[in-house]
């Protein structure tokens, strides 16, 4: 690897770190501007004020922020999240569950969204301004705009209500089968694929569009070659870097932005685990499941700035 591209790596990955550091400060920061008391929170609004003050300086809260946030922050590097302030258990512990949890429907998500949406722009590009292009572009525009409870919802009256193919409800707990897991989060995964194939799509087609243009597949297209041949074999390999970019940023989509999708079919991934605890004003919880979420999207915005870099012919062959 040259060293151009080595330099270029090592400043995207310090600058991650640096950023990862950044949020880190004000997801702390965050959490501890929030309206209430956490210690009235745990105990109730029965509690009285001797076992407020008790409860405040068990939880180091009477502690200066910088203080506390230097102790959070610590923890994290050698791997201790804390406790959960609502059921006193091991957050790292709770966690590694529902991380599997939400990586599984994201991987399935991924698997099913990344080919279709890359053939769908393949396509749409061979067919550009026909009736093809157009009909995959305007059903791409319109399930963008749904948003994606709504999508869940539809999900769930027709496969799950009407037709009882799958669960409405997708449980999953330890000693279930490949099978039954699958069935279980069809319908997420479903959820999850509509809403970031479109974007994929459209990107893959607009890539491959802008790279139509240069003079070598016009070179390509006078030799004689199909239509589809010159986009498959000159134009989209042209066009990976930004396709990579975009295919990265809705992956780090499928992690991050799990949320209301795992709300809706009461999925028990890292989105309903911060949902339930952020309604209890659990604290580290919500810092530990924000810092992961933020260390996964900007991980995988790393690897795309790399994957870019290292794709780039003339960085690689530098003059």
């Amino acid at each position: 690897m040259s060293s151009p591209i080595v330099k270029l790596v090592a400043q995207r990955i310090a600058l991650g770190i640096l950023l990862l550091l950044a949020v880190s400060v004000l997801i702390f920061a965050g959490t501890q501007i929030l309206p209430g008391d956490v210690a009235q929170a745990i105990l109730g609004q029965s509690a009285t004020p001797e076992s407020l003050a008790n409860l405040r300086e068990q939880l180091g809260l009477n502690q200066p922020a910088y203080i506390r946030y230097f102790h959070w922050l610590g923890g994290v590097v050698t791997g201790d999240l804390g406790t959960a302030m609502s059921s006193g258990q091991d957050i790292a512990t709770s966690i590694k569950e529902r991380l599997w949890n939400t990586l599984f429907l994201a991987f399935w998500a991924a698997i099913v969204a990344i080919p279709l949406a890359i053939t769908l722009g393949l396509i749409a590009v061979r067919y550009r301004n026909g009736f093809v292009d157009k009909l995959i572009s305007g059903v791409a525009l319109a399930s963008t705009s749904f948003p994606e409870f709504f999508i869940g919802y539809l999900l769930v009256f027709y496969f799950a209500v009407q037709h009882q193919w799958f669960p409405a409800i997708s449980t999953v707990y330890e000693g279930m089968s490949f099978g039954e897991r699958l069935q279980a989060i069809a319908l997420p995964a479903a959820a999850l694929t509509l809403v970031v194939l479109a974007h994929m799509m459209r990107m893959t087609r607009a890539a491959i569009l802008n790279v139509m243009q240069s003079a070598y597949v016009e070179t390509a297209e006078l030799k004689g070659l199909s239509a589809f041949a010159v986009i498959r074999k000159h134009a989209f390999p042209n066009a990976i870097a930004p396709i990579i970019n975009v295919v990265m940023l809705n992956l780090a989509y499928l992690v991050v932005g799990v949320v209301v999708v795992e709300v809706i079919f009461v999925y028990p991934g890292m989105g309903q685990y911060l949902v339930d605890h952020v309604t209890k004003r659990d604290v580290p919880v919500v810092q530990a499941v924000g810092l992961i979420f933020a260390a996964v999207y900007i991980t995988l915005n790393i690897i795309a700035d790399i994957a870019a870099i290292v794709a780039n012919p003339r960085l690689r062959h530098p003059k």
